[in-house]
């Protein structure tokens, strides 16, 4: 994709872009609209690195409602990416217990409470899922962590914790599937 075509793309194909993993896409949203968000951060009492921050996380939330196609857009995707950081912001100010709830403005807003709770809820639940799995111990942890995450197959996993045989594995790979499973929802289930 060449300099030129991306920055006549519209809101819809770099949404498409997005959502297709485009590098050249992401960093045209950062390109067009990063300053607008180091603006407001810079405007409210934050720092450069703030901003990037802010703007990162802004960008996961997009993503996430682009790759679930769950992104109704009723505004432009600068108004869209102005609110969601603005209120990433206004949450990480009334954490730092900085400036209560007023932000100077500098561009209009839309309503994304709804993609914020979502993207805060997924959050959390990652966030128990990694206790679960500390709390789970070993060897269910080490064997989870190489099939799903170092995609290990069940032959190499065999070999590495000395099971008799790959549906021994399987077996085990299970149980501890299951522990984990009961592990997170006791927690989930209690908030």
């Amino acid at each position: 994709m060449t300099e030129s075509n991306r920055s006549h793309l519209s809101d819809d194909q770099l949404l498409a872009g997005l959502a297709n993993g485009s590098d050249a896409v992401l960093e045209e949203l950062y390109k067009r609209y990063f300053p607008m968000v180091m603006n407001l951060i810079l405007n409210n009492s934050g720092t450069e690195d703030d901003a990037k921050d802010i703007y990162q996380e802004t960008l996961i939330v997009l993503y996430e409602k682009v790759s679930r196609d769950s992104l109704e857009l009723h505004c432009q995707l600068k108004t869209y990416l102005y609110s969601v950081s603005r209120r990433l912001w206004l949450k990480q100010l009334s954490t730092r217990n900085r400036n209560g709830n007023s932000l100077w403005d500098t561009d209009e807003r839309a309503d994304v409470d709804d993609d914020l709770t979502d993207h805060e809820a997924r959050d959390r639940q990652f966030d128990l899922m990694a206790d679960s799995l500390d709390r789970l111990g070993e060897p269910c942890r080490t064997l989870l962590e190489d099939f799903y995450i170092h995609h290990l197959s069940m032959q190499d996993i065999t070999e590495k914790f000395g099971y008799t045989n790959a549906d021994n594995a399987k077996t085990q790979k299970y149980k501890c599937l299951m522990r984990l499973k009961r592990l997170f929802f006791s927690v989930f289930k209690e908030e």
